[in-house]
């Protein structure tokens, strides 16, 4: 690998250009490429940041020999087919969460990357966040007791949006689940593991588009509370009680940038400011997979990704949501 890795940018829209924004924090990585179905949209994305080569199909950029891995940020529901197209290229890739839209995508996915012996990692960038990682240790390490409880949310005002935008069209993998609940599903998973049992119920739109859904994951000993909606804002404050003491993780906790331990009725800060907008954290991972001829994290492997598929595909099942493109 050339000292500097080089990175193609597939889906040139608004996550893509947030990701680029950290990527350029990066000194070893050099934004090689962009491929768009649009040459137009590919070129103007390459003007913006100056990128070399530009593509028109993501075909061209995974035969050009121009990357050494790949950023997905297309709608989800194409993350499959343009992350195993890539791998049998021998590309690595970083596709955005979720990885795929079910656990059966996923083992395609996974099973790609290890025939082809090429990376692939979901982009679940809050598992890089430094203030999750340390919340994560002090549970380990017994900090506030037994965890008994995690209350987190996720929720934002989305139905001003367009009927056809990734959000609000079935054909796009829409809804709330997908899209922002998977990471309170992610915090419960990555703190207690996979539950003995999930409840969970949903709202719809008129389209059939899942709208806000609550979630109990129900383990042993622990109960985790979960939410995630488009028809209001949330506090998004995550909540970690033991029988010792508590953690909360700021808001927006995905993107904390500090946490505050209750313990023996005193209150500890801690802030933890981020180094960009949080990508940042995911990308460094990235990088050193890839200089260690890794095909999967260590801190978010294959296995995790499928476990996170399986609790997603588990609460749509509970809550009756699927897509026009699931057989």
């Amino acid at each position: 690998m050339e000292t500097k890795i080089r990175w193609g940018i597939v889906g040139p829209g608004k996550i893509a250009r947030k990701f680029i924004s950290d990527l350029m924090l990066v000194d070893d990585a050099e934004i090689a490429a962009v491929a768009s179905r649009s040459l137009e949209r590919a070129e103007a994305f390459a003007n913006e940041y100056n990128v070399q080569h530009t593509f028109g199909s993501y075909d061209a950029l995974f035969q050009s020999g121009t990357v050494d891995v790949v950023y997905i940020a297309t709608p989800h529901n194409f993350h499959k087919e343009l992350s195993v197209k890539a791998l049998e290229n021998g590309i690595g890739v970083l596709c955005e969460k979720p990885m795929g839209v079910n656990r059966a995508e996923v083992v395609e996915q996974v099973n790609a990357s290890k025939q082809n012996n090429a990376f692939l990692m979901e982009a679940m960038w809050s598992r890089f966040n430094p203030s999750i990682k340390k919340v994560k240790q002090l549970v380990d390490e017994g900090v506030v007791g037994d965890l008994k409880y995690i209350h987190a949310d996720f929720a934002f005002y989305g139905l001003d949006r367009d009927l056809d935008s990734r959000l609000l069209n079935p054909d796009l993998a829409s809804g709330s689940i997908l899209d922002i609940g998977i990471y309170p599903i992610f915090l419960s998973y990555l703190l207690l593991g996979m539950p003995d049992d999930i409840m969970a119920t949903s709202k719809f739109h008129e389209n059939g588009t899942e709208l806000q859904t609550s979630m109990i994951f129900d383990y042993p000993n622990t109960q985790a509370m979960l939410y995630s909606g488009f028809t209001s804002n949330s506090k998004m404050e995550a909540e970690i009680s033991g029988t010792d003491g508590e953690l909360f993780l700021n808001p927006r906790w995905h993107e904390a940038d500090g946490y505050t331990l209750v313990k023996n009725d005193e209150s500890n800060e801690v802030s933890l400011p981020l180094t960009g907008i949080g990508y940042y954290y995911e990308i460094l991972e990235v990088h050193k997979c890839l200089r260690e001829n890794k095909i999967e994290s260590d801190l978010w492997s294959h296995q995790n990704s499928l476990d996170l598929s399986e609790l997603l595909d588990t609460v749509r099942k509970k809550c009756g949501v699927s897509f026009p493109f699931e057989t």
